[in-house]
This record gives C-alpha cells, structure tokens and sequence, in this order.
C-alpha cells in the first residue's frame, strides 16, 4: 500500500482516465463491430479505471478537484480519440470547450 500512495494522485488520475478513455475507444469498436467478446474488454478497462481512481481519492481526499481533474482528463483523451482515430470532426465552439477544460487543469492543480 506504501508504493501506491509514494505515486502522485495526479499521475493515478491520468492512468485512471486513459483507461476510461480506452474503455470509450473500445465501445465505439462495439459499436462499429458488435461482439459480446469486446463488452469484456471494456468492462476489463473500466474496471482499471475504477481501481486507477481509488488512490487517487485516497491520497488527496477532495473530490470537487479530484473528480474534476480526472473529468477533463478522461474529456481531452476522449476528444483525442475520437478526432484522431476515428477522424470526427470537432466544431470552433467544441476546441474552446477543450481548451477551456484544459485551463481547468492547470487552475486546480495550482490550488
């Protein structure tokens, strides 16, 4: 349990939100491709996401920073998968919203 809290709760929320956003990338798999196979997959990265989070919470013991940090992370990697993978379009309204989330970051992690 020592090594685990030694990690900085923001380095968990990041692999905490880059597992959720997997578990998004494989949904939208499921989606494209149904296969009961794959919903075991996403459940396996949601699952990993969930437990990424819990010493992150542990750890800082906010929620009303640390589950908005993790929100906008696993929003941005969200957003990034689905322009760069599966080449959506996002609107000049859509990368405001992204920018202004990624402000929300950094303003809360200074705080």
């Amino acid at each position: 349990m020592k090594f685990i809290l030694s990690i900085n709760y923001f380095y968990w929320l990041i692999i905490s939100a880059l597992f959720f956003a997997a578990g998004e990338f494989l949904s939208k798999k499921f989606a494209l491709e149904p296969k009961w196979t794959s919903v075991a997959f996403v459940l396996i990265a949601y699952m990993l996401g969930i437990l990424s989070w819990l010493p992150a919470i542990l750890q800082k013991n906010q929620l009303s920073i640390v589950g908005v940090i993790w929100s906008v992370l696993s929003l941005l990697a969200t957003v990034l998968i689905g322009v760069f993978i599966f080449s959506e379009k996002l609107s000049v309204l859509g990368v405001i919203g992204v920018v202004t989330a990624f402000i929300s970051i950094v303003l809360l992690s200074i705080g």
